[in-house]
């Protein structure tokens, strides 16, 4: 509200006044659409809602600031402003009278209140309930110091401290609204660099946060043993991100009559022209449906151009929602997300199917190699894959986790290039294969991973620590000559950085290396007598 009181009026007036009309013509426009293409004027969209409010709210202010004293004067026979006139002379006096001087002295301590004072009155309403912690950043206007109230006032009402988490050094801003709500403060992450990785004949030096050890340094063998080796070759196998909203109807003879529709090639046309106006990248690829009883499950696939693409697939679906409610109008929308798709949860679906980016990866390491530099053989890294990550995951009933640990390395090169953590979960099924080549002298290693989900752009990957990641890479933003191509070449290199841990932990396993490399690495060096002795004092 302080802001708003020293904001000149005139650049008020023409802030409103532009939105008035703008707003106006939009929604005239928007009719005008829906006209035409006989869609109900009552199925509004999320700008449509937006621009009607602020419609609203200019209105508002404009006949509250040019009209409200005359619409007063219509009814009341008396205008305010000449109504000012007709007070006794003992109140106008006390309006013009000069303040006394213990007055003027409290309002210039009152205008001169320091910061500190000020944070910590908002610090003991936050903890007395009186504002809302979320709504800090709106009421201060600086995200850094809401932060810090926030922070200040939790330390109060936990009773503990959080000293040790990092606060300053962080550019708020970036994340208002888009990755992270209230925040209190960041957490380190160091990052490391495996590679060289040499993939399809180009080279690229691996960005991974974790905290780890032994994880960069085996990945980073597994890299040198590649390039070693000629490197290692990737294929895209196919580029699609899913949406499977769930809808019902009165009888499951309906719902099947909804599903025969959308898969009938000939509306296919007519229903991928609906989706894809959700954005200049989104193209429909198909519709895979699946009944249960009277619910219907609709698997929408997409491309995303070089964006992961949950929102703008989630998009071009409620489009396709609001269209088919012209012909069904019977049809109950239960969710935008009927567990179909599927996201952040282990999937046949996925793993049959896949969902963003399906990737195979593979190289052929050279018996000399796999000596000197796995220190293992050939024939014992193959007899280890057949029962580890074959056999013994089929006896545990694993799904899409037919693989040593590549988790491991997708966790940690997304969180190093701003991608959803959670979606590790689907990105990170994978089936290892080993096979003994040219006549059982040299190794052929592959990787097939079905349903790596990373994008270039939006989320996590504009914030500049993320950000440097992916330029390192070569892959920031979007590419403008061919979209998608960024977050494609992305996908191949996740590939090939998991190729390269599968093949470095493999080859430990085999050696028997694997428990001594982490008692070395993954332990602390300090002398814990000294420590136990200095906590007992």
């Amino acid at each position: 509200m302080d802001a708003a009181v020293h904001f000149p009026i005139y650049l008020t007036n023409g802030v409103f006044f532009s939105l008035f009309f703008s707003v106006a013509y939009f929604l005239l426009h928007r009719w005008r659409e829906k006209i035409r293409n006989s869609t109900p004027l009552h199925f509004v969209t999320h700008s449509e809602l937006f621009a009607v409010l602020s419609l609203f709210a200019s209105a508002v202010y404009l006949v509250g600031f040019f009209g409200l004293d005359f619409v007063q004067s219509v009814f009341t026979g008396k205008n305010s402003f000449v109504g000012n006139w007709d007070l006794a002379d003992e109140e106008i006096v006390k309006a013009v009278a000069p303040r006394p001087y213990e007055a003027v002295v409290a309002v210039e301590k009152s205008e001169t209140k320091s910061e500190e004072e000020e944070d910590e009155e908002i610090v003991k309403a936050v903890v007395e309930g009186r504002t809302a912690s979320y709504s800090l950043e709106s009421k201060i206007g600086d995200c850094k110091r809401a932060a810090g109230i926030r922070r200040e006032a939790l330390q109060r009402i936990a009773g503990k401290s959080l000293a040790d988490l990092p606060l300053d050094g962080f550019d708020y801003e970036s994340i208002l609204g888009q990755c992270c709500e209230m925040p209190v403060g960041y957490i380190q992450i160091p990052v490391g660099i495996a590679g060289p990785l040499l993939l399809d004949g180009k080279e690229y030096s691996v960005p991974m946060a974790t905290t780890e050890g032994c994880l960069v340094a085996s990945t980073n063998r597994g890299c040198k043993a590649i390039y070693l080796c000629g490197g290692a070759a990737s294929v895209v196998l196919r580029d699609g991100m899913t949406r499977a909203p769930v809808v019902r109807f009165a009888t499951a003879k309906r719902a099947a009559e909804l599903k025969f529709f959308l898969e009938d090639p000939m509306n296919f046309d007519i229903i991928s022209v609906v989706f894809d106006k959700s954005s200049r990248f989104a193209r429909l690829q198909g519709i895979k449906c699946a009944v249960a009883g009277k619910n219907l499950y609709m698997r929408f696939t997409c491309s995303t151009g070089d964006a992961m693409g949950m929102n703008m697939v989630s998009k071009g679906v409620q489009n396709v929602l609001d269209f088919l409610h012209m012909d069904f109008p019977d049809m109950d929308v239960i969710g935008i997300s009927g567990n179909f798709c599927s996201d952040k949860k282990p999937a046949a679906v996925n793993w049959i199917d896949g969902r963003g980016k399906s990737v195979v990866c593979e190289a052929i390491i050279k018996q000399e190699v796999v000596r000197k530099v796995l220190k293992t053989e050939v024939a014992a890294l193959v007899e280890l894959n057949m029962l580890k990550n074959l056999t013994g995951s089929a006896v545990a009933g694993a799904l899409g986790g037919f693989n040593a640990h590549a988790s491991n390395i997708v966790s940690a090169v997304f969180i190093a290039t701003g991608q959803d953590p959670a979606q590790n979960v689907e990105s990170s099924q994978c089936i290892t294969m080993m096979e003994a080549v040219n006549d059982g002298e040299d190794l052929h290693v592959s990787v097939t991973m079905p349903s790596i989900e990373v994008g270039t752009v939006g989320g996590g990957t504009q914030l500049e620590s993320q950000s440097a990641c992916l330029n390192l890479l070569g892959v920031k933003g979007s590419n403008r000559e061919s979209p998608g191509s960024n977050s494609r070449l992305l996908a191949t290199i996740v590939a090939g950085a998991v190729l390269a841990g599968e093949l470095s932990l493999m080859s430990a396993l085999a050696a028997g290396q694997l428990v001594k490399s982490h008692m070395k690495y993954n332990r602390s060096s300090r002398d814990l007598t000294k420590v136990l002795l200095m906590a007992g004092n």
